[in-house]
């Protein structure tokens, strides 16, 4: 009997386990197709409708859009780039050192209106001190050599002197003369006060000897590039730009496809994007090199600059209207939208009183008008007033 028992309990056993092991299959086949099918579904996802449906309104809606009717126009491109300040070379000078020697005293600051003749600065040279002495000497000997060349002239007509020396006492004469007059020169190139000149010529003596730097033209002070103590170098060393500012040059850099748009003579308008300040200018050249760095090309705009306004390197805004005329299709800089991909469209009215969404490309901009070379017929009405509403009213 205890055999037998031990028998059946092994058996029960057994079908336990065979029943186990059939459950955790199925479970495992459940599973496995459920995550199939999710895999399916996620990977295949039903097609979404991305179809744009028109926009209908009611006629109370419609009374807050204001349409415009497109047709061909002719127009002048305005070609919009940027430029930056600079002197008007034609009006403007750099001052270099005429003598050597290290800087004593400034008498300008940057900004002060200057005369011509004005002094700039005082500079203890030593090249100034001996175009002074060389003068000196040169009008003393002169002075001396005419005195005996006239008594020899004299001696000579009454047989006093023999003629070969009094030829030689004239010749002696004008040598001297000659290097009087050269000295003369290098004080006047080294701008030596005139009055300065004068007391040398009367017998004067100067106190003290100084090298005066002086302004060549009327202008404004536009740059300082000097200080005291520093030492000059005669014809080399910079020291101050004298420029007439009430005109100036702006130099517009011009990409090489609106290259063909303008042309000298061309009206520009320079934006300084500061309270307003917008200046008229005019196109009066265009390089012949193209940048090889910005592959553009440089036009000079030229600019009147009242209150001097505009600075050297102020960075503007150009905008230059070309005298060619283009034609097109132009619409209100209002009507252009722009989509989630920031692509250009507008809206344009429907014969059943809708408003469809039409992509369109942009072309150049002339005043607050966009010329559109693709997108638009002839006869289009455009929304011009309340784009916005009306794709408010799409999205919805």
């Amino acid at each position: 009997m205890k055999s037998n028992s031990l028998q059946g309990t092994h058996v029960n056993r057994s079908k336990n386990f065979q029943y186990l092991l059939t459950a955790v299959w199925v479970a495992a086949s459940v599973l496995i197709t459920g995550c199939s099918s999710k895999t399916d579904d996620d990977t295949n996802p039903p097609p979404a409708s991305t179809t744009a449906h028109n926009v209908t309104m009611t006629s109370d809606q419609r009374q807050h859009i204001k349409l415009y009717t497109v047709a061909q126009s002719t127009f002048h491109k305005t070609v919009e780039t940027t430029g930056a300040v600079d002197f008007d070379n034609d009006q403007a000078t750099s001052v270099l050192a005429p003598f050597s020697g290290p800087v004593s005293r400034l008498l300008v600051s940057p900004g002060d209106h200057v005369k011509k003749g004005q002094p700039l600065a005082m500079v203890d040279s030593p090249d100034f001190a001996a175009a002074v002495s060389a003068y000196s000497k040169a009008l003393a000997t002169a002075k001396t050599d005419r005195r005996l060349a006239e008594a020899d002239k004299d001696l000579d007509q009454h047989e006093g002197v023999a003629r070969r020396e009094n030829e030689q006492a004239q010749t002696d004469a004008v040598n001297a003369e000659a290097d009087r007059d050269a000295a003369l020169q290098a004080l006047v190139a080294l701008d030596v006060d005139p009055q300065a000149i004068k007391n040398i010529q009367q017998g004067r003596t100067m106190s003290r000897i100084e090298g005066i730097i002086r302004s060549p033209i009327t202008g404004t002070v536009a740059e300082k590039l000097i200080t005291p103590g520093l030492l000059l170098q005669a014809g080399t060393t910079p020291c101050f730009t004298i420029a007439d500012l009430s005109r100036v040059w702006v130099m517009a850099q011009v990409s090489g496809a609106d290259l063909g748009s303008i042309s000298v003579g061309d009206p520009a308008t320079v934006v300084t994007g500061i309270e307003n300040k917008n200046f008229a200018g005019t196109v009066d050249n265009i390089s012949a090199l193209v940048n090889p760095d910005t592959r553009s090309v440089i036009a000079r705009v030229l600019v009147d600059n009242p209150g001097d306004f505009l600075k050297k390197q102020m960075y503007v805004t150009v905008r230059i209207q070309s005298r060619q005329a283009s034609s097109g299709m132009l619409v209100p800089v209002s009507a252009i939208l722009r989509d989630d991909e920031n692509l250009p469209f507008v809206y344009i009215a429907q014969q059943d009183g809708s408003f469809a969404r039409r992509g369109i490309t942009l072309g150049e901009r002339t005043g607050d008008q966009f010329n559109i070379p693709d997108g638009l017929h002839s006869g289009d009405q455009v929304v011009v007033d309340g784009g916005i509403f009306v794709q408010f009213m799409q999205n919805q």
